[in-house]
């Protein structure tokens, strides 16, 4: 079982996970989404497609823009259709 973790708080828990290039992709379904809100941010990969990011709040505490999803993932990996995977300073275990 696969948990992300920030600010001493769980934000997403699965055995369901799918780890491309280092990093475990959460479920949708798995994520606590009173703590996720969207951000206007997005980046690009050229073989996944474009990230859409989620700002997190925990505890009073804003870590923007530190998860990531793929709302149309390009064919390579259509398998992480809205998972969500992270990054600053969320630690998954």
């Amino acid at each position: 079982m696969k948990k992300a973790i920030w600010n001493g708080v769980v934000l997403a828990e699965s055995d369901k996970t799918i780890e491309i290039e280092g990093n475990q992709y959460f479920p949708p379904s798995s994520i606590h989404k009173e703590l996720f809100t969207h951000s206007k941010y997005e980046t690009s990969c050229p073989w996944k497609g474009t990230a859409s990011y989620y700002d997190i709040e925990v505890n009073g505490l804003v870590n923007e823009e530190a998860a990531w999803y793929y709302k149309t993932p390009k064919d390579a990996v259509k398998e992480i259709k809205e998972y969500v995977a992270f990054w600053k300073g969320v630690k998954v275990e």
